[in-house]
């Protein structure tokens, strides 16, 4: 397999072979448009010119004068009548010519071979040494009639213009594959640092350092991969994290249980100490099973696969019904709940938001001290706004930057006879993500916290409102 430093090199001089052919066509075609007809007029001028010279040196002796114009840089080609030729200059490459081209030279008229005959059809043919090539021009000395062709000694001409331009032609080419060949190592050395990037990122290495100062296409992904890179180090950190968290509160429960399981088969404790331990037993194997609910809760809300149903029902009755349901540990501390629900339509998964009114007033309850209060309101406009207010010990403000972290349980330091798994605000605000509200606490230490839970109203304007009769 060709790696991509070869086929950017093999690009590369296909890029220079087609574009030097392609410029080769382009200026065949000019010079067949344009230049062709030009340098036919240009070489019938110049013989024109020497017949011309002759006439009006008509003392000069033929041979001789034939061989002076062709010492400078011509080609000239003289038939008399009986077809006998003669050269000066340089010789021709092929001296075929029709009697019928001949004769009519002879007879007065203009032979204009360039364009008359097939050259080829490339540049080349003007190069081309060849009776054919040339212009005839009738000629007439003492009564005796001549064809004189005439051609430009393009070797002599331009002999050094050719090495000139074979020697930058070469040059060209040499150096443009050395500038190829180097050019393109540079533009591959970035993607080669990535390659390794990569791999080093696939065994579990995060320390990459890459060039993300470059502001071309292969900086902005060295800069993508490398915060591609801090995502994925900061996932794997939280899912060493989450591994150890789960560990530990498994881990507490099981040696609760283990530790009083194995002092009742002891047969070392009284008949009311055994009733405590199984007590202290059920409530941990309460805990551990509440803990992979929640964990499980949290794996399908990740996931979003078939969770979200939403249903049109009022949302203060369900708040009621939590209320309800959580009665007796409100009424146990003595709290006063004061309710401001209007009848609030929602259109949402009624079975997500039960898990979210019961955390948030399980925490508001679990974290007011006895004989405070919990004030519950919703209010709508563009959309529906819950919010819950309690006068509990309140969230400090360096607590309040982690409360939605799983496995988050606040300042150990302070008194809270009653602690969960860590785990209800993340699936608190997870469930309000998938639904596509918004959630916002605000807290004061030891003066009460307010949760705000933003509802979109996505209700249809088709459904009508329930019926509460009977």
């Amino acid at each position: 397999m060709k790696s991509l430093y070869v086929r950017l090199v093999l690009t590369f001089i296909g890029i220079v072979i087609i574009s030097g052919t392609l410029g080769f066509l382009l200026a065949n075609e000019y010079y067949q448009q344009n230049l062709r007809a030009y340098n036919e007029q240009k070489i019938t001028r110049i013989g024109t010119e020497i017949i011309s010279l002759y006439e009006k040196r008509s003392a000069l002796d033929l041979q001789g004068f034939m061989t002076h114009i062709a010492n400078l840089n011509f080609q000239l080609y003289m038939v008399d009548e009986q077809g006998k030729g003669t050269e000066f200059g340089a010789p021709f490459r092929d001296y075929e010519i029709s009697p019928e081209v001949l004769q009519k030279v002879l007879s007065g008229e203009i032979y204009r071979g360039i364009s008359e005959e097939q050259h080829g059809l490339f540049v080349t043919g003007f190069f081309e040494n060849t009776l054919k090539n040339s212009i005839g021009l009738p000629l007439e000395e003492n009564g005796k009639k001549y064809a004189l062709f005439v051609r430009p000694n393009i070797e002599q001409q331009f002999g050094e213009v050719h090495i000139l331009f074979a020697f930058l032609l070469a040059a060209m080419l040499f150096i443009s594959m050395i500038l190829i060949l180097v050019f393109t190592r540079y533009l591959v050395k970035p993607i080669k640092t990535l390659t390794r990037a990569t791999k080093k990122l696939a065994e579990g290495d995060y320390e990459i350092q890459l060039d993300i100062t470059r502001r071309d296409e292969i900086g902005y992904l060295a800069a993508n991969f490398t915060q591609m890179t801090q995502s994925l180090k900061q996932l794997d950190d939280m899912r060493q994290e989450f591994v150890s968290n789960v560990s530990h509160e498994i881990q507490s429960p099981l040696t609760s249980i283990q530790g009083f399981s194995q002092a009742i088969r002891s047969g070392g404790v009284t008949r009311e100490q055994q009733e405590e331990y199984l007590t202290i037993i059920e409530e941990e194997s309460k805990r551990l099973s509440s803990l992979s609910k929640q964990l499980l809760t949290l794996a399908s809300l990740d996931k979003e696969t078939g969770l979200y149903e939403p249903t049109v029902y009022q949302l203060d009755e369900q708040i009621r019904q939590v209320l309800l349901m959580l009665e007796i540990q409100w009424q146990k501390k003595r709290l006063q709940i004061d309710l401001d629900l209007p009848e609030t339509l929602v259109c949402a998964d009624k079975a997500l938001l039960n898990q979210v009114w019961i955390n948030l007033l399980a925490n508001s309850i679990k974290f007011t001290e006895p004989g405070g209060s919990i004030r519950i309101e919703i209010r709508q406009d563009t959309d529906i706004e819950v919010s819950l207010t309690d006068t509990g010990i309140g969230i400090s403000e360096n607590e309040l930057t982690h409360i939605f972290d799983r496995f988050y349980k606040g300042d150990k330091s302070r008194n809270r006879t009653e602690t969960g798994s860590g785990l209800g605000l993340a699936i608190v605000r997870r469930i309000i993500q998938i639904v596509g509200g918004s959630l916002h606490i605000e807290s004061e230490q030891g003066e009460g916290t307010r949760v705000t839970v933003k509802l979109p109203a996505a209700l249809p304007v088709s459904l009508e409102r329930p019926d509460k009769r009977g």
